[in-house]
């Protein structure tokens, strides 16, 4: 492995010699003169009429700051954004409006039609980012682990995990949770992989039994991952430079829902008016254009932000000293066995091994069983003769199974068997909140 001397260390302050680099173009005046305009419309509609019954939550989340951590505003601006979609539907509508009994009624709903399609756009951009973001960083991170089987199952655990979230969020739906539901769970699900990666960095939690996998891995990656999100750590400097723009556009589209909720509850009282509806497509069409200039620009610094150095640099790559194979040999006439026990259900069993081969290339049976506790044996692979082989089972069952080399078959010839085996349990755990 390459030696890991002059690496530069990860810090807030080597991050911020990079953001140097990357200055963010201020957000259009226009953002704050309309979050402004729109505000005002929607406390005079208060002022007229008091708050009803549900509107308090809702002018309570207006009257606060945003949150703090960058990745919490985007899935804030992702519900906002769908809550303000969801009152731009033709459907939900009021009911004077839906009749557009009047020329300004009629030209209303075209303007309020394609406000939804341009909500509904930057919605797609927002969810694209977010997705590229999160696998560019798990795609980054693996460079540094293992490049074999073990590799492939923490990706296998990855996607089973992200599937088990994915039902969950499908589960809260079909059982008539609200867009406020979805993102609350979605934002939840967010901090469980946050912590983890932290575990990750600290060999606590699930992954303290993970953590021996990570031969070679750079220590300065793992200090990484247990410090990302410390209150004065590398992505404070990310909030402190690119924050106050995302800020302004949470509570841009924040105020956007509420005048929109506000005004339909009052509609028959209240009708929109000419310039009102105007105010509102101007700050549409502002916050979805600053929008998606932000997240251009955040995806390319993101992208070649350097607190992930390279695999290549980082030697995690190269030929590892330390690569924990074994090397065992065989007589004639005889098996090998490694007995493991799993503690989980759905934990992966892996194997990777070969024979040392001489002038005769030469082979050895495999096999697996799985030893109840009485003793009794079932076969859980079937019986081969290898000369290598790479491979994983996902257990039915926690206890103990055992790992067979057959040998027995040969009269006269031992066999050198170099093998590695590891034993990955579920990442998909519940993940307490701190």
């Amino acid at each position: 492995m390459a030696s890991t001397e002059g690496l530069v260390p990860i810090t807030r302050a080597f991050l911020a010699s990079y953001y140097d680099k990357h200055p963010f173009t201020p957000l259009s005046a226009h953002v704050s003169t309309l979050s402004s305009q729109i505000r005002s419309m929607a406390n005079d509609f208060l002022t007229q009429h008091p708050p009803i019954q549900g509107e308090s939550i809702l002018i309570n989340e207006a009257d606060q700051q945003p949150p703090h951590k960058m990745d919490e505003n985007m899935w804030k601006n992702r519900e906002y954004i769908e809550e303000t979609i969801f009152l731009l539907q033709s459907s939900n509508w009021p009911e004077a409006l839906k009749q557009q009994s009047t020329a300004d009624s009629v030209e209303f709903a075209i303007t309020l039609g394609k406000l939804k399609d341009k909500l509904h756009i930057t919605l797609k951009a927002l969810e694209s980012f977010q997705t590229k973001n999160a696998e560019h960083v798990f795609n980054t991170v693996m460079t540094y682990l293992p490049q074999d089987f073990r590799g492939t199952l923490i990706r296998q655990q990855r996607e089973r995990s992200e599937r088990n979230k994915q039902a969950e969020v499908d589960t809260l739906v079909n059982s008539g949770g609200s867009i406020h539901d979805r993102y609350a769970l979605l934002w939840k699900q967010q901090m469980d992989r946050r912590r983890q990666l932290a575990q990750l960095g600290s060999a606590t939690g699930v992954y303290k039994t993970l953590v021996k996998y990570l031969v070679g891995v750079p220590q300065v990656l793992l200090d990484f991952t247990r410090q990302i999100n410390d209150d004065d750590g590398p992505m404070e400097e990310q909030r402190h430079r690119y924050g106050p723009p995302l800020y302004s556009l949470t509570s841009m589209i924040l105020s956007i829902q509420l005048f929109l909720s506000l005004s339909w509850a009052r509609y028959d009282a209240n009708n929109l008016k000419m310039e009102q509806i105007t105010v509102l497509e101007q700050a549409v069409d502002v916050y979805t254009m600053e929008l998606e200039r932000f997240l251009t620009f955040i995806s390319e610094v993101f992208a070649n932000a350097p607190f992930f150095i390279s695999a290549e640099v980082a030697g995690a790559l190269e030929a590892r000293k330390n690569d924990d194979y074994k090397e065992i040999n065989v007589p004639a006439g005889k098996t090998y066995e490694v007995l493991l026990s799993v503690d989980a259900v759905n934990s992966y069993i892996a194997w990777d091994f070969s024979l040392v081969q001489g002038k005769i290339n030469m082979d050895i049976g495999f096999s697996l069983e799985f030893v109840s506790p009485t003793g009794e044996k079932t076969l859980m692979l079937p019986y081969g003769r290898y000369e290598s082989d790479q491979g994983n089972f996902c257990t039915l069952m926690a206890g103990s199974y055992k790992l067979i080399w057959d040998n027995t078959y040969s009269t006269f010839f031992k066999k050198v068997l170099r093998y590695k085996i590891d034993c990955i349990p579920p990442v998909t755990e519940s993940v307490q909140s701190d």
